[in-house]
């Protein structure tokens, strides 16, 4: 019996270490690298060229680095991205870095609202992979902008369960899975 037992607990530490090395951080992309936030120099295919050949994946992080005086960012609709409309108030981010988490899989559009700015080419679109699918997804509906918290990252649930939604993912990305391993091995086998 004892056998059968510590064969299961094995078998449970294999699925869970596997589960968690398939768990990666997010990826925190500075828009424009060095060149930052800002009319592009380099003309409308700037932002184009720096998105392309990069792989963008649900929970990855978009840095907006931006002069507030002279520029902002905002979530907005394809059709505003293409006409370079600037959205409702709520949608637009005015204090720099503008970190904005990439919440959905889908494309994802930015403009900056300052006059002139995005017809010059300040805008961007990403398109967003869910995790692991290595395959771009297309909505079936139209997307609506996400609300952006201007500061940081979500607070924590608010119900009664203190177990997150995602347990694996949120002790990988707060204890790296190195930590979660050692964890998960120590409660099990000391």
């Amino acid at each position: 019996m004892a056998s059968s037992s510590s064969s299961f607990m094995g078998l449970i530490v294999v699925v869970v270490v596997a589960a968690l090395l398939q768990c990666t951080a997010a990826a925190t992309y500075t828009v424009g690298d060095t060149t930052g936030w800002t009319i592009p120099s380099g003309g409308a295919q700037f932002y184009p060229n720096w998105a392309g050949g990069k792989t963008f994946v649900v929970g990855d992080i978009l840095s907006f680095n931006f002069s507030p005086q002279n520029h902002d960012v905002a979530t907005v609709t394809k059709a505003q991205y293409d006409a370079c409309t600037a959205p409702s108030e709520g949608n637009i981010i005015r204090t720099s870095p503008a970190n904005i988490t990439l919440s959905t899989a889908g494309n994802h559009y930015y403009i900056c609202t300052f006059s002139g700015h995005c017809a010059a080419g300040q805008k961007l679109t990403v398109n967003v992979v869910s995790s692991g699918t290595g395959t771009p997804t297309t909505p079936t509906t139209p997307t609506t902008p996400p609300t952006v918290p201007a500061g940081g990252p979500s607070p924590p649930p608010t119900s009664g369960d203190s177990t997150p939604p995602n347990a694996a993912t949120s002790l990988a990305a707060g204890f790296g899975t190195a930590g979660v391993v050692a964890a998960v091995f120590s409660a099990f086998f000391l």
